[in-house]
């Protein structure tokens, strides 16, 4: 297939991409499948590696030159938001500065294809007083991860041709197997899951309980965008919440995880945690996603954080067997 098309996966080895991977093979199997990589990590089954850093743009354009890729799909960041609030330049250099230099070597040697850049919800910031948001909801950034994202949004629209077909998701929370203990879900799980291993005391350790936030399994965000590379092309820039509808409580859903543990289990606040949160309530609206593709998430938060707790109890299982002697 050295004649195909190509197919770029930026931030394929991450959370997502690990879903999104095996979905873009099974949607585009007449392109070659490549993933942007750097040295020594793994790609997934049926791809192949271009070694690039989106911190070098010089290694950007000399992949992007080479390939001339008909799609590309791009999910790599810094994602983490506690992460991000303590190192702000590095955050800046990923989220908005390799996203300018994927951009630019895309106007010049790629200008003809699509591109689905993965913003976020985050973006929307402050604003979320205002109640469900919107496409249209005015942006407020509140920290560097969102005011990064909200750059690269407006990077991408300005340097990318008219010619590039460009989609733009705010993504609202998603959650599922392989998301690491940096996020609130799957933290709450692995330490359900080491107490009933004995590995920790009864005690799963917490921060600020209150938020209300949107989320989704991470196969229906996948769906998601796969719905939007695949769809009859109606205008060339599309922005689009990627969102459930629905707010969940933090601290109802770290109950409904407790409610799955096999052994008794106590919740108890850890000051080194607690990062109270200023946007009480943070719910998208997904009509336009909807109205464009006719997507419906197809699992419920209570599957999710079953599917979750059980990708814990594998893994960590696992690493306990392999610890005793």
């Amino acid at each position: 297939m050295s004649d195909a098309p190509v197919l770029l996966l930026v931030g394929g080895t991450g959370f997502v991409g690990a879903h999104m991977a095996p979905a873009l093979r099974r949607a585009f199997a007449d392109h070659r499948h490549v993933m942007l990589t750097r040295e020594a990590e793994t790609v997934a089954e049926g791809w192949s590696a271009e070694n690039g850093n989106l911190l070098d743009p010089a290694s950007i354009e000399s992949v992007v030159a080479r390939l001339k890729p008909r799609i590309v799909v791009h999910l790599a960041a810094q994602a983490s938001i506690d992460v991000a609030v303590n190192a702000a330049e590095a955050t800046w250099r990923v989220n908005f500065g390799g996203t300018f230099a994927l951009a630019s070597a895309l106007a010049r040697h790629a200008p003809g294809g699509t591109v689905l850049f993965t913003s976020s919800a985050e973006v929307y910031g402050r604003s979320f007083v205002l109640g469900k948001a919107t496409e249209d909801t005015p942006t407020q950034p509140a920290n560097a991860y969102a005011a990064s994202k909200l750059a690269a949004e407006h990077a991408l629209a300005q340097v990318l041709p008219p010619e590039t077909r460009l989609i733009v998701t705010r993504s609202f929370n998603h959650t599922g197997p392989g998301q690491d203990e940096r996020f609130a879900l799957p933290s709450f799980a692995a330490q359900i899951v080491r107490i009933e291993a004995g590995l920790l005391p009864p005690v799963v350790r917490v921060g600020d309980l209150s938020a209300e936030r949107d989320f989704l399994h991470v196969s229906d965000v996948v769906d998601a965008y796969i719905r939007l590379l695949t769809m009859k092309p109606s205008q060339s820039r599309i922005l689009v919440n990627v969102s459930s509808g629905q707010g969940y409580r933090i601290g109802d859903l770290l109950h409904a995880l407790c409610d799955l543990a096999r052994v008794p289990v106590r919740v108890e606040t850890d000051p080194a945690r607690m990062r109270p949160s200023d946007i009480p309530s943070a719910v998208g609206d997904p009509a336009r996603l909807k109205q464009l593709t006719g997507w419906q998430p197809k699992h419920s938060v209570e599957d999710t954080l079953v599917e979750l707790i059980e990708w814990w109890r594998a893994r960590i299982g696992a690493q306990a067997a392999h610890l005793k002697p």
